[in-house]
């Protein structure tokens, strides 16, 4: 039996996970469901987007992951059924599978499947686990609903650059307060170039990129690509968020010099 995968903006105090999950083992008892997180700040897609696209390709091909968060279905963001990358995604279109590919995915159906319940309210339990449990079950894309073309596209903040340097921002904070932000390895790797460098945020400065925490002293600064390709900036057994003052869509400047 294949993976069912949940990411979503519940919490675990509510009834919601327990509800989903108890929909998908009553339809399919010995599937595989796998907790993505549940922690995901209320209807924050981009930060949900972030989570899965950096985690969804380390599950086997032909895993289902269903997107809990601002699944509220209206004429312009449907629910719909996505297949990329051998993989599955079932959440509403309201821009997130934009920001977790990054190319055009091979199917998009829009979701048409009946809701057993008279409320309207809880899409994941009443329409995502049929679609989930149907793909997982080896059954194709195409019986959930008719083909879409096209899906809701919202852009993500771009680092910029120019002969002085690269301009970008913190993207995401994780649980270690380590801040990662939208400036990957090989757009460094361009605009730098092998030129001396510094790297500004707040009142704080970095001149050169680790290759871990360990190389700098607990307590320090430092700069690195993390392992899904983008700079990272943290202290050694710290946290950068509180005592850099810095948070998502904070300004990161790499100054040439």
């Amino acid at each position: 039996m294949g993976i069912i995968t949940l990411t979503s903006d519940w919490g675990y105090t509510d009834f919601y996970l327990a509800s989903v999950k108890g929909m998908i083992y009553k339809y399919l008892p010995k599937v595989n469901i796998v907790d993505i997180s549940h922690s995901i700040k209320a209807f924050d897609i981009v930060e949900a987007a972030f989570i899965i696209k950096n985690s969804y390709s380390s599950f086997p091909e032909g895993s289902v992951h269903i997107v809990g968060v601002s699944t509220e279905e209206s004429i312009k963001h449907s629910h719909t059924v996505v297949f990329y990358d051998n993989h599955y995604f079932i959440g509403t279109d309201n821009g997130i599978f934009s920001m977790i590919f990054d190319s055009e995915p091979e199917k998009i159906v829009e979701l048409d499947v009946l809701v057993d319940s008279s409320f309207n309210t809880f899409s994941t339990r009443d329409r995502f686990v049929k679609a989930a449990t149907h793909l997982s079950s080896g059954k194709p894309i195409e019986e959930l609903g008719d083909p879409k073309t096209n899906l809701v596209t919202k852009f993500l903040f771009e680092p910029s650059s120019d002969k002085n340097g690269i301009k970008g921002i913190v993207t995401y904070v994780d649980n270690f307060e380590n801040l990662f932000t939208n400036i990957s390895f090989d757009f460094f790797n361009k605009v730098v170039n092998g030129k001396k460098f510094e790297i500004l945020f707040n009142s704080y400065k970095v001149t050169e990129i680790s290759n871990s925490y360990a190389d700098v002293r607990p307590g320090e600064i430092v700069a690195l690509f993390a392992s899904n390709g983008m700079m990272e900036i943290a202290i050694n057994k710290g946290n950068a968020s509180s005592l850099l003052g810095m948070k998502k869509r904070s300004p990161i400047i790499i100054s040439i010099i």
